[in-house]
């Protein structure tokens, strides 16, 4: 199974205890970085939550919001953000600083701070336990999402591997025909300069010009990459980076045909085979 880095999910749930909203969404990126946006009284979970990401993602930047209506009708603990209060009092001392002022905190203005006070059912286990069972439910889904855009991302990418398939193919079928070009053009020169060259002198600069424009090596190598790709491909998993990496050797070998190139088929089949791993790169960027 070949996964997109690109997904979203969302799952919601309601009970006695309240409603909970989670929201889970990736984008492409080298490596796997988890972003969290929780609740205060639900911070605490952070390292489960993280974990069971970690469990089933390994490349991606993915971005996790949590929401919270409290429903239920029970005895509740209330206690100060001290973590926030901190924050802001240090804040306050630096602007004090900053514009060399004496002024008094209003300290029941700083009560009123959003989520200074916090309020929470003085049991919470089942409420967290739903938590962690949902977020477990939505990153289920995010790799649905994930290995469905992942299909088509391989489908698209097959099909560009089938079109360079073709023009390999069609170069070595060429290969003959153009040997056989080069070795009358070279003949023709030297008529044109009424050049005569005795038989060995002849066939040893048509060795060496054939050896400077065979490109049967690149072709073959080329080939070899495909069939490569393709294994990969199908063997699907976490395999963003070595298609990267086999890419560069396609890539190599085509821009070798190019600089090997001494007629117009050889060089329209370099053009096109570097159009064509051009496109697989933007492709593979999103596969984890």
């Amino acid at each position: 199974m070949i996964y997109s880095m690109t997904a979203f999910s969302r799952l919601e749930k309601s009970a006695d205890w309240g409603q909970v909203q989670i929201e889970i969404r990736s984008v492409n990126q080298r490596f796997l970085d988890l972003q969290f946006k929780l609740p205060e009284i639900f911070r605490h979970l952070e390292p489960q939550l993280r974990q069971l990401l970690q469990n089933k993602l390994s490349r991606g930047k993915v971005e996790c919001s949590l929401k919270f209506i409290n429903t239920q009708q029970s005895s509740y603990l209330t206690s100060i953000n001290k973590p926030l209060a901190e924050s802001l009092s240090k804040n306050i001392d630096e602007l004090k600083g900053l514009f060399n002022s004496d002024g008094q905190i209003n300290w029941l203005n700083l009560l009123q701070w959003p989520e200074m006070i916090q309020q929470q059912p003085e049991d919470m286990t089942e409420t967290e336990s739903a938590i962690l069972t949902l977020f477990a439910e939505a990153i289920d889904n995010l790799m649905i999402n994930r290995a469905r855009e992942g299909q088509s991302l391989a489908e698209i990418i097959q099909g560009r591997l089938s079109s360079m398939e073709l023009q390999v193919q069609k170069v070595h079928q060429q290969l003959p025909a153009i040997l056989q070009w080069q070795r009358e053009r070279i003949l023709q020169k030297f008529e044109d300069a009424q050049v005569k060259l005795d038989t060995e002198k002849l066939e040893q600069e048509m060795v060496m010009v054939a050896q400077k424009s065979d490109v049967a090596e690149e072709m073959d190598r080329l080939q070899t990459h495909i069939v490569e790709f393709t294994r990969i491909l199908n063997e699907g998993g976490a395999i963003g980076r070595r298609l990267d990496f086999l890419l560069q050797e396609l890539n190599r070998e085509a821009n070798t045909l190019g600089s090997k190139s001494i007629n117009t088929e050889t060089t329209n089949a370099s053009v096109e085979l570097k159009v064509l791993i051009e496109q697989i790169r933007e492709q593979i960027q999103n596969i984890e």
